[in-house]
């Protein structure tokens, strides 16, 4: 309770705060939680998680974005926690898993930290300079890398993949994503890669081995086969088209009474007739594959139209989603046509090939030899189940980000702990320098900072205390990329085992970390508004 207010008014009145501590402490110990529950799925030697979703949907994956995503978590300041995961998914793509195990052990300090009564400001604003200082050490470990040497970069990819369910593909895999991206960066960008320029589809049946990168096109259905048409055409003039070959329908509800055979007649004439100019002007173009947009106001193509277009001998794809429509254009280098008067020879794309394969239980289109080919690839990843075919695409789109991150800032550092142990060996001596409370907090972020380490070695079956001290006593004696190496069981210089992770991942899980630690630690009541 507070003390009643005196008259005088020199005298400082007592408030309780109670509340703010407890505030502050519940969402420590809620985030931490969460941290801990993705703890286990860190590094090669990690944990999958099992996720049952409410629709009945099951997931086996340790990507710690894809795991806080799916977890139906309540209470605000853990919910900080999944959208930090979100947050480095989008700047760096991988070291999801990293960057909330990082947050979770800054906030266990802050606990401590708020214990022995260090104002929080204080905490927040040396978590600030120690993170500004982190990204400075991390930078001058850092080793330049070139796009040129496809080897740095393949190895780079390979770390990413070794943590992931589909491990043991990653000799595979790691290549195609730099591939991948090396196909689609543009010269007038050089530091930037649009990941929606590599598609990747999905086929079930096979196995992860039989993924391959396309440099093309790849529709994952089949050709209209409806009235008999080709299912292969060699030197293939393309067309987009987003209107319907069917009769047309009136813009108002409406019905029509026919009441004599005659006049049915005289309506399936006119439809044929209709459909008929529409193929002779399609025809006339000389093309003859059709790519058709998926209608929603009716059937894009009826019976009576692919009957025509059959005879027309013009290969039919329906049903193409909306939003391909852009990949597919830039690809092949044409126009999307909107109506059948826009039909002009200048609009179409050319491919040496169009051909119909059976894969696994269904079939496919491929479309190769592009001529004048956008800056796009197609990388078409199978599986011999869907939760495998799931992962392999996640632990995919990670290994293409990891490029990605090359690309935007080309240098590489050492993984396996190694960057994490010389962080915390060198803020931990510039700590010592500093004076106050300051020194005290730095110290804390550095100690945090050996979790990585710490749960590195757990994961994998080692004693976590005896690797973690054996680990500061080589970066003591100058061995900066002495790390764990997982498989071995022992300490190692970690960049001779070509374990190395772009720079840009590990500077933005300690800064997007400090950044939600700060602003978790900031936060001294919940108000509810109903």
């Amino acid at each position: 309770m507070a003390a009643p207010p005196h008259r005088s008014s020199k005298t400082e009145s007592y408030t309780d705060n109670k509340r703010k501590d407890d505030v502050r402490q519940s969402n420590i110990i809620a985030a931490r939680s969460v941290a801990n529950a993705v703890r286990t799925s860190l590094g090669p030697k990690g944990m999958d998680k099992m996720i049952s979703t409410s629709s009945n949907e099951v997931i086996i994956t340790n990507d710690g974005a894809t795991i806080l995503h799916k977890m139906q978590v309540l209470q605000p300041a853990a919910k900080m926690l999944v959208e930090l995961s979100k947050s480095q998914d989008s700047a760096a793509g991988d070291g999801t898993t990293t960057v909330v195990v990082i947050a979770g052990a800054l906030l266990e300090k802050c606990l401590l930290l708020l214990s022995h009564g260090i104002h929080p400001t204080v905490i927040s604003d040396s978590l600030h300079k120690a993170s500004v200082k982190a990204v400075d050490i991390l930078t001058a470990m850092a080793v330049p890398v070139e796009l040129s040497d496809r080897e740095s970069l393949v190895k780079s990819a390979s770390t990413s993949l070794n943590s992931k369910v589909v491990s043991q593909y990653s000799s595979l895999l790691a290549p195609i994503a730099v591939d991948s991206v090396l196909s689609v960066v543009d010269s007038d960008k050089p530091n930037m890669v649009d990941l929606r320029d590599v598609k990747i589809v999905k086929k079930l049946g096979g196995t992860v081995d039989d993924t391959e990168l396309v440099k093309g096109l790849v529709f994952d259905k089949k050709v209209s086969h409806a009235a008999g048409g080709p299912t292969r055409m060699e030197n293939a003039k393309i067309a987009v088209i987003q209107f319907q070959i069917s009769p047309p329908k009136t813009d108002i509800e409406q019905s029509i009474v026919v009441s004599d055979y005659s006049q049915m007649d005289r309506i399936l004439k006119e439809e044929r007739s209709y459909i008929l100019g529409m193929i002779k002007k399609i025809k006339a173009t000389g093309c003859n594959v059709l790519l058709i947009q998926k209608s929603i106001l009716r059937d894009a193509v009826t019976d009576l139209s692919l009957h025509y277009l059959a005879k027309a001998k013009i290969l039919v794809i329906k049903d193409v989603e909306r939003d391909e429509i852009e990949f597919i254009t830039k690809t092949l280098n044409c126009l999307p046509i909107a109506n059948i008067e826009h039909f002009r020879v200048e609009k179409l794309g050319y491919a040496d090939l169009v051909e119909e394969l059976s894969l696994g239980d269904g079939k496919v289109v491929k479309i190769t030899g592009i001529k004048d080919m956008g800056k796009t690839t197609t990388v078409l990843v199978r599986g011999s189940n869907a939760l495998v075919l799931d992962e392999a695409d996640r632990s995919l789109h990670d290994a293409l980000c990891v490029v990605r991150c090359l690309v935007a800032k080309r240098f590489l550092i050492a993984g396996g702990g190694a960057p994490e142990i010389e962080l915390s060996r060198q803020l931990g001596a510039w700590a010592k320098v500093l004076h106050g409370m300051e020194g005290y907090c730095i110290r804390a972020f550095a100690e945090a900072l050996e979790v990585i380490p710490y749960t590195l070695a757990e994961n994998a079956g080692l004693n976590p205390i005896a690797i973690v001290t054996e680990l500061r006593n080589r970066h003591a004696q100058g061995e900066i990329n002495a790390g764990i190496n997982v498989r071995k069981g022992q300490i190692t210089n970690i960049l001779e085992e070509n374990v190395v992770q772009p720079l840009l991942v590990s500077t933005s899980a300690i800064t997007l970390a400090t950044e939600c630690v700060r602003m978790i630690l900031k936060i001294d009541d919940i108000v509810t508004v109903r």
